[in-house]
């Protein structure tokens, strides 16, 4: 793990993470390989983190209905740190405005 220069800014988004609905999961070195996964309970829901075919690192919510797909989750790595935010508001996709204006005609 790398320890951040400045020990202010590390604690000041440490603090950020906790305060915003963000919850530390595990050290990124707990899933090195490509396919690499770890279950955890977060607040008595099932979280998925794994290591995508790309490298990346994905958090998925199990739902526990049949045939329920994983919904994805945010996640953000921060100084080798996983971070999980279940907050329902921050998972909505937000529809880009598509008002259109009709030119007026000269």
């Amino acid at each position: 793990m790398t320890v951040p220069p400045d020990d202010r800014v590390f604690r000041r988004e440490m603090a950020t993470a906790y305060r915003s609905g963000w919850h530390f999961i595990d050290l990124v070195t707990a899933i090195p390989h490509r396919g690499d996964s770890l279950m955890v309970t977060l607040f008595g829901e099932p979280i998925v983190v794994a290591r995508e075919e790309d490298e990346d690192v994905r958090a998925y919510r199990c739902l526990r209905r049949p045939r329920g797909a994983p919904q994805p989750v945010r996640c953000a790595i921060r100084y080798g740190m996983i971070f999980v935010n279940l907050d329902q508001r921050d998972q909505q996709m937000v529809e880009p405005d598509t008002t259109t204006a009709t030119p007026r005609s000269a």
